[in-house]
């Protein structure tokens, strides 16, 4: 391990507590720098001073209005992605053809070959984009809020990119479902989410049918439709004992009844939150409303499809409101607003927020501000980020500095502190995955933690002070590397200040000086210095704050 590394492990594990301590009301530069943090991913070279200079506040009012933002940087380097060419239907197809060839190649004499596809080599290549298009996004875009949100929501509706049709159908999910609903009405986003092929395939919805109910076109040879295995309607004719053999398969496979998975998590995660008083005969009414709503098969694009044979249309009861006998899926879209504006969700997805912007431990007063500001514009995500924003608890100095950075904040921070170039590989998301945050792949419904509990431990500080020192060297895989913006030729003392102001924003303390000073002490190269001098400062305590 090298000494400079042993030297700040002591420091990094005291993090949590370290940096808590009551701080002196801000200035215009810690304002900025707090809004920068927390809104944004970390300040840019020189942004800071900007921010301050222009406003802090109009700088956030500016970013709560995120299409009147200029984005030709990001989107130029988005034209790059091959991916963005692709729609959902592109994608079903290429999953449909890639499925088609595991098949053969289990039918002919070279099923024992590993060797991926031409069609699987393709979509592990745009699988890889995927991931670094959303770490490209966050460093390189001025529409800083609204990537943070996308962030948010995806984590707060999360899927599974690694289950089945969900490895084409997620890119989909994030570019037409998450993105343009996150800075919308929570209730538009709820519906799209519920309605999303992702989400109904991640918790099963799709193959949810009222009981007894029977698929109108396949009733003669018991089947339904199905992702991942071929329709038993297309087997070979003309071989009755083959078709006696296939048909108590076909009956296994066939949806039997109600799957509460989507239900669950609608109400527990999604919107009322686990002490939101439903109980399980909510849940099964819940399920019961959403029968019927499905995907289409991925040869047939994999949309969304309502499937009025599965919905069961009896009288339900949720949370004391009566669904009436004889409706499709409008009581589901009823459910949904119902849901949206009930005080429980408010108050459950106001706290996720201010967890997210404030405090892990969210203060009452954040909450009662944003859940007013729901009220007041009808779920309107803008105005409840705004109350946030303007509140004292954003503001207040136990607050700042008060969370620490996931590891894609981390990465996003760190190549932004540095003005650092990334490119369209999949190295740099690669390296958020290494960190422990491996985009999209959270498995549970719940997505990645907010708590800081989650990222901070010994191991993880290491390997992120070692990612800092590689990136300031420039041998950080997926960025390019200038540091022009910190000059060299100073001495010690000066290069400290230097890159103490322009990353930290003046709040290195003495022990980190400590440490930094003695680490330059025996290296003559000014250029060497400079660069090391960054990455300890990078992968130090104070920068792992936001």
């Amino acid at each position: 391990m090298k000494p400079y590394v042993v030297a700040y492990l002591g420091a990094l594990a005291a993090v949590p507590a370290g940096l808590r301590c009551q701080q002196p009301g801000l200035t215009s530069q810690d304002s900025a720098f707090q809004a920068l943090n927390r809104l944004a991913y970390g300040p840019r070279p020189g942004e800071v001073t900007r921010v301050a200079a222009a406003g802090v506040m109009q700088w956030i009012d500016r970013q709560l209005s995120p299409d009147r933002i200029d984005d030709d940087v990001l989107a130029q380097r988005e034209r790059q992605f091959t991916l963005l060419d692709y729609d959902r239907g592109d994608l079903a197809a290429m999953y449909a053809e890639a499925q088609r060839e595991r098949r053969d190649r289990k039918q002919s004499a070279a099923q024992q070959d590993t060797t991926p596809t031409p069609t699987q080599r393709k979509g592990r290549r745009l699988a890889g984009e995927f991931a670094d298009l959303a770490v490209v996004r966050a460093v390189l875009s001025e529409r800083q809020l609204y990537e943070v949100m996308v962030d948010f929501w995806f984590n707060h509706f999360n899927v599974y990119l690694a289950k089945g049709a969900d490895r084409f159908l997620t890119p989909d999910y994030v570019e037409h479902t998450i993105r343009p609903h996150a800075m919308g009405k929570f209730a538009d986003l709820l519906i799209a989410t519920a309605k999303s092929p992702a989400m109904l395939f991640y918790l099963d919805n799709w193959e949810s049918v009222a009981p007894g109910a029977t698929p109108p076109a396949a009733t003669r040879m018991g089947v339904r439709p199905f992702f991942g295995r071929r329709p038993l309607l297309f087997a070979p004719p003309g071989d009755p004992a083959r078709m006696d053999s296939l048909r108590p398969r076909a009956a296994a496979r066939q949806a039997k009844g109600l799957n509460e998975n989507y239900a669950r998590e609608l109400l527990e995660l999604h919107t009322l939150g686990v002490d939101g008083g439903y109980t399980q005969q909510d849940v099964i009414a819940v399920a019961r409303i959403f029968t019927g709503w499905s995907i289409r098969r991925p040869q047939r694009g994999g949309d969304f499809e309502f499937h009025d044979w599965a919905h069961d249309r009896g009288e339900k009861q949720v949370l004391g409101v009566t669904f009436p006998e004889g409706h499709g899926m409008d009581e589901g879209i009823r459910l949904l607003k119902m849901l949206a504006s009930h005080p429980a969700t408010m108050h459950h997805v106001s706290r996720q927020l201010c967890q997210r912007f404030v405090n892990d431990d969210p203060p009452d007063g954040c909450v009662d501000d944003a859940v007013a500001a729901w009220k007041r514009s009808d779920g309107d995500i803008r105005e409840v980020l705004r109350a946030i924003f303007h509140g004292p608890d954003f503001w207040a100095p136990e607050n700042v500095r008060a969370k620490v950075k996931s590891p894609l904040e981390f990465v996003a921070s760190a190549a932004r502190a540095v003005g650092a170039e990334p490119d369209t590989s999949p190295r740099l998301a690669q390296v958020v995955a290494r960190l422990g945050e491996p985009l999209y792949l959270h498995v549970a419904p719940d997505g990645y933690p907010e708590r800081e509990d989650a990222w901070v431990n010994s191991g993880a500080l290491l390997d992120r002070m070692n990612a800092a020192v590689a990136l300031a060297a420039g041998k950080l895989p997926g960025l390019t590397v200038n540091l022009d913006a910190f000059p060299s030729g100073l001495d010690t003392e000066q290069l400290i200040g230097a890159v103490d102001a322009q990353i930290l924003g003046g709040k290195m303390t003495e022990n980190s000086k400590r440490v930094v000073r003695n680490q330059l002490s025996d290296i003559g190269d000014p250029v060497q210095a400079r660069a090391l001098a960054v990455g300890l400062a990078i992968g130090g305590p104070e920068f792992q704050r936001q």
